[in-house]
């Protein structure tokens, strides 16, 4: 059994929906499915069985559970807003620690989603090196608590046999349940569609023009091969950049999204609200040496051709993976 937590969520779904195709159906999918789309996630893919995150939780204290080859953690909340730290410490922390807890005393492979939030304002770099790992400032409580658990399983000296994978912007199918959590590009096809143009936030900073603030783009689908890879190397463990290692501006998806709806580009800038402006990354970009010295050798889609594969593959007929 491989069993893949949030399996109705975003990169959980995605996961899973390559895992079937991989010809593996034996798989045990957790999450609260609480939404229309993360139903409609779930209905192309086959699975032995459907838990709820508080069931299996309480399997895996219980030592209830039947033989498990992996642990694909991919259950978490990731809104970046959220202000709930008693809620991120329990969801994200501690429902985190007891798995790999279980994951390691039972010898079962342990692939974790940590974050790129994790790096904060970047004034430490992007390098996914344990040895820096305490001296990462998170911008939000989101980030500190996936670097509580990065932290925890470097205090507790076990890196090497699990695998935390940090994930930049990760953009795609399947993402549509994620409300003010979707992705720009997603947001940015429905603002073209029914409005014709794209919004986004001014700049508050000399260096970097209206739309000109970057981030490491991945699509979706580079991301699951990049989180199996580690499925099939058990030797490996720590902790990984999961990114395309370039840093794209806002701008420039922007002026992608039109082109692939066949639109003359129409942006308008508007002001950032007050409550994020202070924890606002103006830069990121992963440094993915890493991932390459341990054996993943294949290439990143680029922004352009993953965005056109999204919006017209995908968003214009109105189709997730797996239909």
């Amino acid at each position: 059994m491989i069993v893949v937590t949030g399996g109705a969520g975003f990169i959980g779904s995605a996961i899973a929906q390559a895992l079937n195709e991989q010809g593996r159906t034996d798989l045990i999918v957790v999450d609260d499915v609480d939404h229309p789309d993360k139903e409609k996630n779930l209905a192309s893919i086959k699975y032995h069985e459907l838990k709820c995150k508080d069931a299996f939780l309480e399997n895996v204290l219980n030592l209830d559970l039947p033989s498990i080859e992996a642990i694909i953690h991919m259950g978490a909340c990731s809104s970046t807003t959220e202000t709930d730290e008693v809620f991120l410490t329990k969801n994200n922390y501690g429902y985190t620690r007891h798995l790999a807890t279980y994951a390691l005393e039972k010898d079962i492979r342990f692939i974790y989603a940590s974050s790129a939030a994790t790096y904060g304002n970047g004034e430490m770099g992007y390098r996914d090196d344990e040895l820096k790992l305490d001296t990462l400032k998170p911008l939000n409580l989101y980030g500190e608590s996936k670097q509580r658990f990065d932290v925890w399983a470097k205090g507790q000296g076990v890196l090497d046999r699990i695998v935390g994978l940090k994930y930049f912007n990760v953009f795609g199918p399947n993402e549509y349940h994620k409300e003010d959590m979707q992705s720009m590009v997603r947001k940015g096809f429905l603002q073209a569609r029914d409005t014709n143009k794209i919004r986004l936030f001014k700049s508050y900073r000399e260096e970097y023009a209206d739309g000109g603030q970057e981030r490491d783009f991945l699509y979706v689908k580079d991301a699951v091969k990049m989180t199996l890879f580690f499925l099939g190397q058990q030797d490996v463990g720590g902790i990984f950049n999961i990114g395309a290692g370039q840093a794209r501006n806002w701008n420039d998806l922007a002026t992608t999204v039109f082109k692939a709806m066949d639109r003359e580009p129409k942006i308008e800038y508007i002001d950032m609200p007050d409550s994020i402006r202070d924890q606002y990354q103006y830069h990121t970009s992963a440094e993915m040496k890493k991932i390459r010295d341990a054996g993943y050798t294949q290439p990143v889609t680029t922004l352009e051709e993953a965005i056109t594969d999204y919006i017209q593959n995908y968003l214009l007929p109105n189709k997730r993976l797996g239909e």
